[in-house]
């Protein structure tokens, strides 16, 4: 019984060096030095040496002067009922979907809803056939990332609201567009707050 106890031990604790010290190290230090700045969280710093976010998680923009992400569903939980949950965008700490499906009449809600604040804001848009992402919100909650057609559509809005020439602004998308990974798979994208920032770089006078 005590050598057999003595070899569990023993295998407990190499496993424990192997897997709990070694193997964890090795792959933060591989990190570190081959992507340091991914391995960080992708931070985006601004000019003044302020952290603005990261380059993995969307934000809420909500003037019309910023281009605005993929809607977010994400929820917290109510301060006064902690069994219920309210919205609460782009909770960074919360990642998750709705889970409402095309039957759910709260989802229908919400988009018509969405969609009557989008044609208040930009009446060219009314009637017509938009991307989806400009409506809908993903699995995570936090995309980052716009379709190129999505922003295509906001370029005027934006350009009106800094008195820019909306060749410019689309100027300035197509330059901060990501392609696809290997050039196969994914799709064209523009991250939304690096636009951002370069947008105020840009016109912010």
């Amino acid at each position: 019984m005590g050598g057999m106890l003595k070899g569990a031990l023993r295998v407990s604790l190499v496993l424990w060096v192997l897997c709990g010290l070694a193997y964890p190290l090795a792959l933060t230090g591989l990190a570190q030095w081959l992507m340091p700045w991914q391995a960080n969280g992708s931070l985006v710093i601004g000019a003044q040496g302020e952290l603005i976010g990261s380059g993995l998680i969307g934000q809420q923009w909500r003037q019309p002067q910023w281009f605005h992400g993929r809607p977010s569903a994400t929820t917290a939980a109510d301060p006064l009922d902690p069994t219920k949950a309210l919205p609460a965008p782009y909770a960074a700490d919360n990642s998750a979907g709705s889970n409402l499906g095309p039957a759910s009449r709260a989802l229908r809600d919400r988009l018509a809803a969405d969609r009557a604040a989008l044609e208040d804001a930009q009446p060219e848009l009314k009637g017509r056939l938009l991307p989806a992402d400009m409506l809908t919100a993903s699995a995570s909650g936090l995309d980052p990332d716009i379709s190129l057609a999505n922003a295509a559509l906001q370029a005027p809005r934006v350009a009106r609201a800094r008195g820019v020439p909306v060749d410019a602004i689309q100027a300035l998308v197509a330059a901060h567009v990501t392609g696809r990974w290997l050039g196969v798979f994914g799709e064209r994208r523009v991250n939304v707050l690096a636009l951002n920032q370069a947008l105020e770089q840009k016109y912010g006078k």
